[in-house]
């Protein structure tokens, strides 16, 4: 018997880089937010221990994250199930809206269940690190401030705004934008503040994906063209998609409408809490 589990997005409204770390990584500072825009996995038991994948078949099987997930699962459980697993994919892959460390998440807590392993949160939430800096929020399944390399996360309700996601449907390299000599950093900001009150709600690795990739800086500029948008229109994580804010959807669907047709783009209400954990 097989079940469907919703993946969702996520956009960083800001993201701050505050140092690097003696392990590689970089401490940082942002604020997810979740979208009710989502991947749709199924998934369902296998008795042998063989676990089988279908769709995402851009992705070679051995980095796909939703069999890294499988995988840890089974060996830190020491079960003898498998798991046959389909995706629905719809999150633009490689843009910064975190499709696969959700898929990853969401694998992670369907089969807690499925296999009936019985880890908390807190269990999942540790394996899940080892998979990527962005695979615990959606572990945790609610907006958030974070902070640490993304895994110190501070729950928070935001307005359930819409967003136009804009993809240029080109791909730019988490590790050659964390290792270029432009990367910009931000001081720590000591505590939450809203998110208005924020004195610089910009994105560090946004100077550097423009060195890399200059269409991001297009799609920007048409982005600011948008009437009634909050905010400056912004880059997610370590791009490409970059979003604009709107407080009424019609306004996000026209500005969806005004886009030229070689990007593709997705209008998404915030959610505070992922469906997985609701």
């Amino acid at each position: 018997m097989s079940k469907t589990w919703l993946s969702p997005a996520k956009i960083n409204l800001f993201l701050h880089i505050n140092s690097k770390r003696e392990d590689g990584y970089h401490n940082l500072q942002t604020i997810f937010q979740l979208l009710d825009y989502y991947d749709e996995l199924t998934i369902s038991v296998r008795q042998d221990g063989i676990i089988t994948r279908s769709g995402n078949e851009d992705v070679p099987i051995e980095q796909d994250l939703i069999i890294k997930a499988t995988q840890t699962l089974q060996q830190a459980a020491n079960t003898q199930l498998g798991a046959d697993i389909s995706i629905i994919k719809n999150i633009p892959v490689g843009g910064g809206l975190g499709g696969g460390s959700s898929n990853a998440a969401t694998t992670l807590i369907a089969l807690n269940i499925l296999w009936n392993t019985n880890y908390s949160k807190q269990q999942l939430a540790k394996i899940a690190l080892t998979l990527g800096a962005d695979v615990p929020i959606f572990i945790a399944g609610h907006s958030a401030w974070a902070e640490g390399v993304g895994e110190v996360l501070t729950p928070i309700n935001l307005p359930r705004h819409y967003f136009l996601v804009v993809s240029i449907n080109k791909h730019i390299s988490t590790k050659k934008i964390f290792s270029h000599e432009a990367l910009t950093m931000t001081p720590i900001v000591r505590k939450i503040r809203p998110f208005s009150e924020l004195i610089n709600p910009h994105n560090d690795c946004l100077e550097v994906a423009v060195q890399l990739e200059g269409e991001i800086l297009e799609a920007l500029t048409q982005l600011k063209l948008a009437k009634n948008h909050l905010y400056q229109p912004r880059m997610t994580g370590t791009g490409s998609c970059v979003f604009a804010e709107f407080e009424k959807e019609k306004d996000a669907l026209v500005a969806l409408n005004n886009l030229p047709s070689k990007w593709s783009g997705f209008v998404a209400q915030a959610i505070n809490t992922s469906p997985i954990i609701s």
